[in-house]
C-alpha cells in the first residue's frame, strides 16, 4: 500500500504529533519552553514534508517543473533549519546561536535565488531534479550546521553531572548517524528526518527526566535547609520534632536510647554585657562541643535559643563518661569574643524508663539538666533569673 519511504515519513509526522501532545499535557513545562518545542517539531515536520514532496514529485511529467523547483528550494531552506531547531530545545543563549542563525539566513538567501539561477538544484525536461553547480556549497553549510550542533550539545552537557552526559552524547550520535546514512547513500536511504524526530523525542525525555532530577535536588536542598539550624549547623527544631515522632511511632523505644539535654550557663549575662554576637558565638561553641562529643553515636538538635537535645544510642556504662567528655569539651573551648563556656547537661535512659515516650524521656533529661544548672548558679553565687551576683 505504501512505500517504505512513505511509511517512514508518515511515522515521523505521527511521532511529532504525539510529541506535541506530550508537551501540551506536561504541566511542569513553562509556556515559553512549550513554544520552543512546538516550533522545533513544526520545523522538522514541514522540512520532512518538503523533502518528501520533492522526492515524490521528481520525474513526474504531469507536474510543473517550476513547482518541483520551488519545493526543492524550500527543502534546501528548511533542512538546515530543522538541524538548528534541535538546538532550540537546548535553550542555550550564546554567540553560537547567533552564528547559526546567520548561517541559516545566508543559506536561505542563496536558496531563494535558486529558481532564477539554478545554483543549487535544476529540473530537466523530464521533471527530474538534479544538483546544481553550487550544491557542494550547500553541503558545506549543512556540515557547518552539524558542527555547531555538536558544539552546542557539548556546551549543553556541561550543565549536567558527568554521568548524565552520556545519554546526551548518545542522542547526538544517533542524530548524526541518521543524517550521514542518508548523505553517504546518495539519497536512497531517507533517514535524516527519522533520526531528527527520534532525537527530538529523546531530547524531550532527557529534558523531562533531568528536569525532574533537578527538582528533586532542589527539594533535597530545601529539606536539608529545613533540617539544619542556620546558626549552628546542627539539626533543627523541625528535624527534632520529626525524630521524636518517628521514635514514638515505632511503639517501643530502643533499649540503648539515651536522651541528653544541654543548656548554656550564663548566656543572658553575655548577651547583656557583650552583645548578641558574643552570645551567638557561645551558642555555636556549645553546638561544636556537643557534636564533637556525640558525633559517633548521636544526633544533636537545637531546640531553642541555647537549648540542645541529643538523641544517642550507646551502652549504659558509657553514658556517664559521655556526659563527662561533654563537660571537658566545654572547659577546653575558647572563642574570639568569649573565652569560657559552661554547659548544664542532663540525661535519661530509655532502659530505665521503659514506660515513657520519647517526648517524656526528654522531660526526664530536662529535670537532670535543670538540677545541674541550679547547682552551677548556687556554686557561682548568682541569681539565675537576674544573672548577676547575689
Amino acid at each position: 500500500m505504501f512505500s517504505f519511504y512513505t511509511s517512514t515519513t508518515l511515522l515521523v509526522w505521527l511521532s511529532l504529533g504525539v510529541l506535541s501532545l506530550l508537551v501540551y499535557e506536561n504541566a511542569r513545562i513553562q509556556a515559553r519552553d512549550k513554544q520552543i518545542l512546538f516550533l522545533t517539531y513544526l520545523l522538522i515536520a514541514v522540512s520532512a514534508l518538503a523533502e518528501y514532496c520533492g522526492v515524490f514529485l521528481s520525474g513526474r511529467e504531469n507536474i510543473s517543473g517550476k513547482l518541483i523547483l520551488i519545493i526543492k528550494t524550500l527543502d534546501y531552506i528548511l533542512t538546515p533549519m530543522a538541524g538548528g531547531a534541535i538546538i532550540l530545545q537546548l535553550r542555550l543563549k550564546n554567540r553560537w546561536n547567533w552564528f547559526l542563525a546567520g548561517l541559516i539566513a545566508v543559506n536561505t538567501l542563496v536558496q531563494l535565488l535558486n529558481p532564477l539561477t539554478g545554483w543549487m538544484v535544476q529540473v530537466d525536461e523530464s521533471n527530474a531534479y538534479h544538483h546544481g553547480p553550487l550544491y557542494p556549497l550547500y553541503l558545506g553549510m549543512c556540515f557547518i550546521v552539524i558542527g555547531v550542533v555538536i558544539l552546542q550539545f557539548f556546551l549543553y552537557g556541561l550543565s549536567f553531572r558527568r554521568q548524565n552526559r552520556k545519554s546526551l552524547n548518545a542522542i547526538l550520535i544517533l542524530i548524526l548517524v541518521g543524517i550521514m546514512m542518508q548523505e553517504l547513500s546518495g539519497g536512497d536511504s531517507r533517514t535524516s528526518y527519522l533520526a531528527l524526530t527520534i532525537g527530538a523525542a529523546l531530547i524531550f525525555i532527557h529534558y523531562v527526566e533531568f528536569g525532574a532530577q533537578s527538582m528533586d535536588d532542589s527539594l533535597r536542598k530545601q529539606q536539608i535547609q529545613l533540617d539544619t539550624d542556620a546558626l549552628t549547623g546542627v539539626y533543627s527544631r523541625l528535624a527534632y520534632t520529626l525524630a521524636l515522632s518517628e521514635l514514638d511511632a515505632a511503639g517501643t523505644l530502643p533499649k540503648d536510647l539515651v536522651v541528653f539535654t544541654v543548656d548554656i550557663n550564663g548566656l543572658k549575662k553575655v548577651n547583656d554585657q557583650m552583645g548578641h554576637e558574643a552570645g551567638d558565638e557561645l551558642i555555636r561553641g556549645a553546638a561544636a562541643c556537643i557534636t564533637n562529643t556525640f558525633y559517633q553515636n548521636g544526633r544533636c538538635y537545637r531546640t531553642g535559643g541555647d537549648e540542645f537535645v541529643v538523641l544517642a544510642q550507646m551502652p549504659r556504662e558509657t553514658v556517664t563518661s559521655a556526659n563527662d567528655r561533654l563537660q571537658q569539651e566545654a572547659a577546653q573551648w575558647h572563642g574570639e569574643n568569649v573565652q569560657t563556656l559552661s554547659l548544664a547537661s542532663g540525661y535519661a535512659l530509655a532502659a530505665e524508663n521503659t514506660e515513657l515516650s520519647a517526648e517524656k524521656l526528654v522531660v526526664e533529661a530536662d529535670k537532670a539538666m535543670y538540677a545541674a544548672k541550679a547547682a552551677f548558679y548556687r556554686q557561682a553565687g548568682m541569681d539565675r533569673r537576674a544573672r548577676r551576683p547575689s
